[in-house]
Parts: structure tokens; C-alpha cells; sequence
């Protein structure tokens, strides 16, 4: 049975914490509708209602290469698809039910091409799996406090068989842990309530899923949901602890530690507008700069960012959203070297920004326009070896005007006559840093 082992899990983590960002796909029957993924529980839809959209399901615009692609583009390093949301339908080829994108008009394994297209483009492949089902006859439905049946006394759950639905959630798992060849991640989703843990036999589950994909990275929600930080942060952790913690549409203030006061592996998992399904009539979405500077709030803090697609009923990616990832991308290209790799650098938030570090190197991530050259504060100057305008690579001189010689301390970065953010997100000043001082 597994057991929690640091030096290998340090091991198997660490190409998660170099990557730092990342792709979640939402899509299945949900999109459709539009009206986001968790239609049937808000909106108390019966079966009858929701099911057939399955026979509209043509997903003629899903293109898994397009997508995969565009994540590569935006700077992303792994994806995450969503195989099976709370609605029990499937976008791969299961034995074990016909709700399934192979049952539907389009007959096709929606999971394969995904992986195909991951591999292709060289994207560390995620699935995510959701332990919930409202399709399934044995989940609870009158008394589970979520199925859009709840409280329902013509949906009694007399007559349902818990362990028949465990036994079929396990068997699913199985399926896309050996249907696909090597996966890099399972984003399994999630825990409430007392559906938690034991509850999903979650010990005998991960040991299925880590003997079969040895190395795999499994996030934490066999133990919480979106909120709570699970067993990974205690002296402890259980025989089913998450690799990595998973707040959702929130930052840590201040990072996420264990009990020791060590770093943990955390992904704030966030949406471009507020919807992780299709939804026609949310068009709230969030800028790229914004988008940008939470990417970089998360990794000065020690963490990653999943940052969500939702493809539309017939599986093409709003405009909106592409064109959101495509501006990404370009600040990604000049500047990813101040992500990827990159975590907390043990220093004061600097007024102006804020500082992510790998190694020797130390990035300055300057968010306000300054009024004159930029205090790097913080650091001892004699430490300071040169500096760098990251995207371009000219040297930036210290300042030596008489206006800064009242603080000998500090190191001012001249940025020239015009000290504005110069592409209006985040302007990164690379600082190598001496070891001998």
C-alpha cells in the first residue's frame, strides 16, 4: 500500500514546480446549454431534461491540436481536461457506461486526441476526474447535499449501492490510467461533506492510480474540496495527501507552508471570467495584464496557476479567451525566464512590484510607473553582480545622481528618462546576484 515517502515525493513534484503555469479545459454536455458546468445542481435539472443534449453533442469545433497549441503559445506547460465533470459524461471510451462522447454524433474519443496533441507539442498531460457523479444510480441523490435531486423524496436512495458506484469510479480511473499510456497528472475533484477520503476508499485508489503510473502528480482533493489544505501540511500526511494543494479563484496571501514551516506545492486554479463551463452570458472577463501579474503573484509566493479555456457547445474556443492566451504568450516569450523555475525570493514585496528568484538570478517585476530610477530594496548592493532588461537584455545602469546619494544603501535601477512599465504589464529587471558577499 503507499505510503508517503519526502525524497521521492520531492522527486516526482519537481518538474510541476518548474512549469508554473498551466491549461484546464472545461468542456463537455454542460456547454451546450451554456449556462456553466454545474447547470443541473443550481438549477435543479432532472436527467430527463439535461441527458439528451448528448445527441447534440457533434463537438465539430473541439480541435485538441488547436488547443494544445495555443496553451504552448501562452507559455503553459502542462493541460488539464476535464475526461468526466459532476454530470457523469465521459469525453473518452469507457466499458463501464454509453454516457459518452464515443455514444454521442461526433464518436470520438475526445481524451485520445487530447493526449496525442499534449505529446505532440511536448505539454505534460493532466486529467481530471470527478469522484462526483449525478448520472450514476447509486450516488446519493435525495440526501447528497449537491445532486440536483436533493431533498427529493421521489429520488429516494433506498436501493442504491454505494460501493457498486465505487466500484465503477474505480474502474474508470483504471481506464484512463491505462487506456493512454503515460499521464503526468490527475486533477481528481472532490471532496465535501463526509465525502471524503476514506469515504472514496481513497488509499486503495491511489495506490491503483501510483502503480500504474509511477511518477504521477495528484492533486489534493480526494481530502478537500477548493478550500482546506488536505494532510500534505501536516507531520502525517495520509496514505491519500494531494502532491499539491489547490485553492480556487483565491492567491494564498502568504504562500502555503507545512507544519515544519517548509514550502508546499500549490496551483491557484482561476477562470478568465467567472464560469469554468461555456457560459453565453458571461463576458466578464479578466485583462491579460491582470492575468499576467496574478501569474506572477503566485510564483513570487511559491506557487503555480491553472488558467481556464471553457469551448463552446461545439467545443471552439470563445474569441474572447484565445485572444486573452495569445497576449500572454507574448509577454510569456520575453520574459518566461522570470517564471518558469522561479519561485519566493525570501525577500520584502519591493514597493514597486515583486521579486520571483531562481538560483543567482533575482527578478524584479516592476507593476507602477516610477518617478524617477526604481529602488531595488532589500538587497545589499554589494551583492548586486549586474542587471538586465529581461525582455530586451541591455545592461540597466544604478543610478548615480545626486538625488539618490541620501540613501547609500539602496540600489537605484535607472530606467532612463522615461521610467514608465514599458509594455503597460510587468517590466522585469534580471538582477545576478554575487554568492561571495
Amino acid at each position: 500500500m503507499y505510503s508517503f515517502d519526502r525524497k521521492e515525493y520531492e522527486r516526482r513534484i519537481g518538474w510541476f514546480t518548474d512549469a508554473r503555469f498551466g491549461m484546464f479545459i472545461h468542456f463537455g454536455l454542460y456547454s451546450i446549454p451554456a449556462r456553466g458546468e454545474w447547470l443541473r445542481s443550481d438549477e435543479r435539472v432532472e436527467a430527463e431534461d439535461y441527458e439528451p443534449y448528448i445527441e447534440e453533442f457533434t463537438a465539430e469545433g473541439f480541435d485538441a491540436g488547436h488547443i494544445v497549441r495555443l496553451a504552448k503559445a501562452a507559455g503553459m506547460k502542462y493541460a488539464v481536461l476535464t475526461t468526466k465533470h459532476h454530470d457523469g459524461f465521459c469525453l473518452f471510451d469507457s466499458a463501464h457506461t454509453d454516457f459518452t462522447s464515443m455514444k454521442a454524433p461526433c464518436h470520438r474519443d475526445l481524451t485520445r486526441e487530447f493526449v496525442e496533441a499534449c505529446r505532440q507539442e511536448g505539454i505534460r498531460v493532466g486529467l481530471y476526474y470527478s469522484l462526483i457523479d449525478w448520472h450514476h444510480p447509486d450516488y446519493p441523490h435525495m440526501g447528497d447535499e449537491l445532486h440536483p435531486m436533493r431533498g427529493r423524496k421521489d429520488h429516494a436512495d433506498e436501493g442504491r449501492c454505494w460501493s457498486r458506484y465505487l466500484e465503477y469510479m474505480h474502474a474508470q480511473v483504471r481506464e484512463l490510467m491505462t487506456a493512454y499510456g503515460r499521464i503526468d497528472m490527475l486533477f481528481l475533484d472532490y471532496s465535501y461533506g463526509d465525502m471524503r477520503g476514506e469515504k472514496w476508499d481513497a488509499a486503495h485508489l491511489v495506490d491503483m492510480v501510483r502503480t500504474l503510473q509511477p511518477g504521477i502528480v495528484i492533486n489534493n482533493r480526494l481530502e478537500v474540496g477548493g478550500t482546506g489544505y488536505g494532510s500534505l501540511v501536516t507531520d502525517s500526511p495520509l496514505p491519500w495527501h494531494g502532491d499539491y494543494v489547490t485553492p480556487e479563484q483565491i492567491i494564498p496571501p502568504d504562500g502555503i507552508r507545512d507544519s515544519a514551516g517548509r514550502p508546499v506545492a500549490w496551483e491557484s486554479c482561476v477562470t478568465m471570467n467567472r464560469h469554468w463551463g461555456y457560459h453565453a452570458q458571461d463576458l466578464f472577463y479578466k485583462s491579460p495584464r491582470a492575468l499576467v501579474r496574478k501569474l506572477v503573484e503566485c510564483v513570487s509566493k511559491g506557487g503555480n496557476m491553472i488558467l481556464n479555456i471553457s469551448p463552446d457547445g461545439h467545443g471552439r474556443i470563445p474569441k474572447e479567451q484565445e485572444d486573452t492566451l495569445r497576449e500572454i504568450g507574448r509577454w510569456m516569450e520575453s520574459n518566461g525566464a522570470s517564471i518558469y523555475g522561479c519561485t519566493m525570493a525570501g525577500l520584502p514585496k519591493p514597493e514597486y512590484g515583486r521579486f520571483t528568484r531562481r538560483g543567482d538570478r533575482l527578478y524584479f517585476h516592476i507593476l507602477d510607473d516610477a518617478l524617477g530610477a526604481v529602488p531595488i530594496q532589500g538587497i545589499d548592493r554589494r551583492r548586486i553582480a549586474g542587471i538586465r532588461d529581461l525582455a530586451h537584455g541591455n545592461v540597466v545602469p544604478v543610478a548615480t545622481h545626486f538625488t539618490y546619494a541620501d540613501y547609500p544603501d539602496v540600489v537605484f535601477a535607472d530606467l532612463g528618462p522615461d521610467p514608465r512599465v514599458i509594455d503597460g504589464i510587468d517590466h522585469v529587471l534580471e538582477i545576478r546576484l554575487k554568492d561571495d558577499i
